[in-house]
């Protein structure tokens, strides 16, 4: 571990998933519409949106899935879900692990456009700060000003998160 520059340990990055889950579980508070998590593959998005279920679950009253969002993060033009789903009249959630320009996560977005979901939020482990599309995440683990040269890479080991580090 000491060859690497950790932004984030195990231990933390598993508090700051704890409080992200608070922080969703409380703005869901009295609403029994269905959650879709929508977790980012390439990443970390998958193994956090698959965490925040786990620790959402206990604080809410309504039915929560879990789908992957698949796509080519250089050139997004096509987003595949793992699934088939009705997103109207639900709440949807998007995880990634690191948002860098807002692009991703904007892209994700788009096949949404076609139905009417109840209310869409973004959550990322760790942002970058550097916004070229107009999103904002809604839940940031931690806010990170970085140089455009840094890379921030968010460590998974089975589903596990093991940390996220400077590169």
């Amino acid at each position: 571990m000491s060859d690497r520059n950790y932004i984030l340990t195990q231990n933390q990055v598993s508090q700051k998933l704890q409080r992200l889950a608070l922080e969703v579980a409380e703005q869901l508070n009295g609403d029994d519409a269905e959650l879709i998590i929508i977790g980012i593959r390439h990443g970390g998005g998958v193994t956090i949106a698959q965490k925040i279920s786990e620790l959402v679950r206990p604080y809410v009253h309504m039915p929560i899935v879990v789908i992957e969002a698949e796509m080519n993060k250089d050139m997004p033009d096509d987003i595949v879900f793992s699934r088939d789903i009705d997103f109207n009249g639900k709440n949807v959630l998007i995880t990634d692990d690191v948002s860098n320009s807002g692009k991703v996560l904007m892209y994700v977005l788009k096949p949404l456009l076609d139905f009417h979901p109840k209310r869409v939020q973004t959550l990322v482990l760790v942002e970058r700060m550097h916004k070229l599309f107009p999103v904002k995440p809604d839940y940031v683990g931690l806010s990170l000003a970085t140089t455009l040269q840094d890379h921030i890479l968010v460590e998974v080991k089975g589903d596990e998160i093991i940390g996220a580090f400077l590169i």
